[in-house]
């Protein structure tokens, strides 16, 4: 199978339907927008969440608590997940994400105590939970804040 041989599934594209082009079509005349009005001008229409002046529900709705735009967020790996890494490996976010057991780094990694880990392994990340240092240097290997 070549590039300029694909297309697309029976059944998974139809037509696009031609407005405005006379009334055999069912779509003539007004082209499906009625008789005047804001919604058949030329760039017609109302932003989303408008109401007709009416206070919006955006609005109307009371709002709480505080959004930190400056907070990091971390990226959470559980010691369970690093049991698929060799002994000796040294654990970094960049080797993670390479291993598929995260898509994306983030502001960094923390590292979970959830399950249990048999290998030595040397973990550098962001941060650790208590129970994961724990865990880890059980195991004989080495937990690194970078």
């Amino acid at each position: 199978m070549r590039l300029h041989e694909l297309s697309p599934a029976p059944g998974s594209t139809k037509e696009a339907k031609r407005k405005g082009r006379g009334v055999g079509t069912g779509n003539g005349k007004t082209a499906g927008k009625g008789h005047k009005g804001q919604n058949a001008r030329s760039g017609g229409g109302v932003r989303p969440g408008f109401e007709g002046g009416q206070m919006p529900l955006y609005r109307r709705l009371p709002k709480r608590g505080f959004h930190n735009i400056f907070a990091k967020e971390y990226i959470e790996v559980n010691v369970a997940d690093l049991n698929s890494f060799e002994n000796g490996t040294v654990i970094t976010a960049e080797v993670l994400k390479e291993s598929g057991i995260i898509s994306r780094i983030k502001d960094g990694v923390a590292v979970l105590g959830n399950g249990e880990i048999t290998k030595k392994v040397t973990v550098k990340a962001a941060k650790f939970t208590k129970s994961a240092i724990v865990k880890i240097e059980a195991a004989g290997g080495k937990a690194e804040v970078i």
